[in-house]
């Protein structure tokens, strides 16, 4: 184990396509979204659009929360969470392995910076700090 996730949570985070992201509003409320994601080491990468509420969130706060559910009894689950930011930069190879779990088939090719901005997308990355609430993952 190189980080706050043990192998264990780490398989069950890998076999897993969906999670729920939180962030905080500017009025503190949270905001939760379900979104797709990868996981890197300790850091879970969520592909999004720069506009979008929960990037701006990130960006004001610097932080997210993430619960991860699994859909088979005994519905095991965890969540993460952690110092988060949001990324522009060489986020070509996280966006084709997101799309490559969204589809199922492997990008023809990895998609550019620049061609990843005509259409606004970032990279949401939280760096997972603390696990808790696991429940069922061995």
């Amino acid at each position: 184990m190189s980080g706050p996730l043990d192998d264990a949570s780490r398989r069950f985070l890998e076999t897993q396509p969906v999670g729920t992201l939180t962030t905080l509003r500017s009025d503190g409320k949270a905001r939760s979204s379900v979104v797709y994601f990868t996981l890197e080491g300790d850091r879970i990468r969520i592909s999004t659009v720069a506009k979008r509420a929960k990037a701006r969130d990130v960006t004001r706060t610097g932080w997210a929360s993430f619960c991860v559910m699994g859909h088979e009894k005994p519905f095991p689950s965890l969540s993460v969470e952690g110092p988060a930011r949001i990324v522009t930069r060489d986020i070509g190879p996280a966006t084709a392995a997101l799309l490559e779990k969204i589809t199922g088939k492997t990008p023809d090719a990895v998609p550019t910076d620049e061609q990843l901005a005509v259409g606004g997308r970032v990279i949401l990355e939280i760096d997972v700090e603390r696990v808790y609430g696991v429940s069922y993952v061995s």
